[in-house]
């Protein structure tokens, strides 16, 4: 995978951060996010972006995600967001990381493209098992 582009979000982790918030606290099915701790939700969504690198690395395995994304579906039933909102942010902390690859312009070459897809695909599967285990956390409690 493309450590450029890993470095590149993780840099812009603020950034990143402060635009997905700016999309979850007024989109229509987050509606518990409107009025939730902008810090907490600051905290929560940073960590995400800033530690990309680690959470889609071989360092970090499965069990790992799954005991994270579980504990935090649990919390968040426990701080009253639907299951739907939970799904809902972090689909929009995903898309957020690749509007800003896509606005860096750092797919020119094939190369770059190849090693973009790479990372989409280490991405896509981290997010897939955060969604899934916060899930499934979600509807044991």
């Amino acid at each position: 995978m493309s450590k450029k582009l890993v470095n590149l979000i993780e840099s812009h982790a603020d950034e990143l951060t402060m635009n997905a918030l700016s999309d979850i606290c007024k989109d229509e099915c987050t509606p518990t996010y409107h009025t939730y701790d902008i810090t907490k939700l600051y905290e929560r969504a940073f960590e995400v972006y800033s530690r990309l690198g680690k959470w889609i690395s071989r360092e970090t395995d499965k069990e790992e995600i799954a005991r994270h994304y579980m504990a935090l579906g649990a919390q968040r039933r426990q701080e009253g967001f639907a299951l739907s909102e939970v799904i809902q942010a972090l689909i929009i902390t995903r898309r957020h990381l690749w509007w800003k690859v896509l606005q860096e312009g750092f797919l020119d070459t094939v190369l770059d493209l190849y090693q973009a897809l790479e990372l989409n695909n280490h991405v896509i599967l981290f997010f897939d098992r955060a969604i899934y285990y916060a899930a499934a956390r979600y509807e044991k409690n």
